[in-house]
């Protein structure tokens, strides 16, 4: 749900912490595009690692372009998907861990 839990212990005393975590915080920032893209990279991203900007595109009707412009923003982000550029042949090509 987004939080987290860590108990610390100090002299005797256990106390709890809960925090929201960054990537729950900061997927609010996203645009409803950023959104859905984050969303698919996380349902195909443990299945697969590879993913080009047009087939993205496609399955989410944008073009490849609107992909590659809102994906810069989840590489740069702060989310539990790892995303890097990784080439640039026919469309842009991006490497994902989820």
């Amino acid at each position: 749900m987004g939080l987290t839990g860590r108990t610390k212990s100090i002299k005797g005393w256990s106390r709890h912490y809960i925090r929201m975590s960054t990537s729950a915080s900061a997927a609010t920032d996203l645009t409803d595009k950023q959104q859905r893209i984050l969303a698919y990279l996380r349902r195909n991203g443990e299945t697969k690692t590879y993913f080009k900007s047009r087939l993205i595109g496609e399955d989410l009707g944008m073009t490849a372009k609107e992909v590659g412009t809102n994906m810069t923003a989840i590489a740069n982000g702060d989310f539990d998907v790892d995303v890097e550029k990784w080439g640039y042949s026919s469309s842009t090509t991006w490497q994902v861990s989820v």
